[in-house]
This record gives structure tokens, sequence and C-alpha cells, in this order.
């Protein structure tokens, strides 16, 4: 018996692996040679392409594509219908399935409803991407990005919560008290 809750309406190919605890609910499909991690989530309709990799605790809202080549670390949240590519050129005529470009989603990113992630680049851990954003280069950790093209609007805690930085570059989370600073244009965590 799987230690996992699939929806009857769930397709599962073959050569799938699913962690313990994890929910894949209503017409979601989970193609072959993907690996998902304990405890996720998997909306209604999703698509889980051949090769994708969802570490622990990966919640992935309703009517999410992710395509072979994205893997995501843990602690990742894909919003409503957000997307990834795979390809940097698609042509129907022209089959590139060989080029497939890696994307990499860190431990602990957040990806807002309807966002799209151009294939080939790296989401920093604790990036915040909002909605509807349409990225198309690499994000530092801990970055907010907004807009068509994504560009940079602020710093992120890994509570949510927008940071404001002091004359010392330094900045709270207002929620878990912790305490981050701003050098050299990159954002660190202090112990």
């Amino acid at each position: 018996m799987a230690d996992y809750f699939a929806h009857d309406t769930a397709v599962i190919d073959a050569g799938c692996e699913i962690g313990k605890g994890t929910k894949i609910w209503h017409f979601s499909h989970v193609m072959s040679d993907s690996k998902l991690g304990e405890n996720c989530n998997i909306g209604q309709n999703v698509v889980v392409s051949p090769g994708v990799i969802l570490g622990d605790n990966v919640k992935v809202q309703n009517n999410v594509s992710i395509y072979t080549g994205v893997t995501c670390e843990d602690d990742v949240f894909l919003g409503p219908s957000c997307v990834f590519t795979n390809v940097i050129n698609p042509r129907s005529g022209v089959n590139r399935r060989g080029e497939y470009a890696t994307t990499v989603v860190r431990h602990g990113v957040s990806i807002g409803a309807n966002a799209t992630i151009v294939c080939g680049i790296e989401l920093g851990r604790f990036s915040f991407i909002g909605a509807g954003a349409v990225v198309t280069k690499d994000v530092p950790a801990y970055a907010l990005l907004v807009g068509n093209p994504a560009k940079q609007m602020g710093w992120m805690s890994e509570f949510g919560h927008k940071l404001e930085f002091d004359k010392n570059n330094r900045a709270i989370c207002p929620e878990s008290n912790t305490t981050y600073t701003l050098a050299n244009g990159l954002v660190s965590k202090e112990n």
C-alpha cells in the first residue's frame, strides 16, 4: 500500500518516486521518472513532467505546469497557474527535446499566481516572485521580483515580509525577529 495519497482521477506513470505523506489531487498527472519528496501537496490539474524533482514540503497550487529540467528544493511554494518553460526557443516544427534547459528553485522560494519562469535560471533561497511576474534571469537569495519583465523591488524575509533596511544595512523581520544584513548587493541572515 502506498504511503501517499492520490485522488482517483490523478494519473501517476510508472517509474515515479513519491514521498511519504504527499497528496496528489484531482486531474493531476505525475509523469515517469519524476521524484516528489515527502509531505508535498500537488493541487488540481497539475502537470509534473518526466525527470522533475520536487524536494520535501513543496506546495503546488492548482493548474501549475512543471516541465522537464526543473528542480525545486524543500519548502518551495508554487502559486496557482504559474508555469515553467524548458526550451529557450521553441518551435512546433523543430524537435528540441535534447535541448531542455535546467531551472533550479532553491529552498524556501515562493512563486506567485500566474508567474512565468523562463528556463535556464536559478531562483535563490527564499526569493519571492510576485504574481504575474515573468522571470528571465537568475534571482538572488531573498530578492523580491515583480512585473514583466521581472525587476527586483526589494528583499524578503524567510517568513515572507518585505525587509526595510536601516542606515547600518540591517533589517528585522517583524514576525520572526530575525536580523538580516545587506552587503555588496546581497542579503544574508545573521546567526
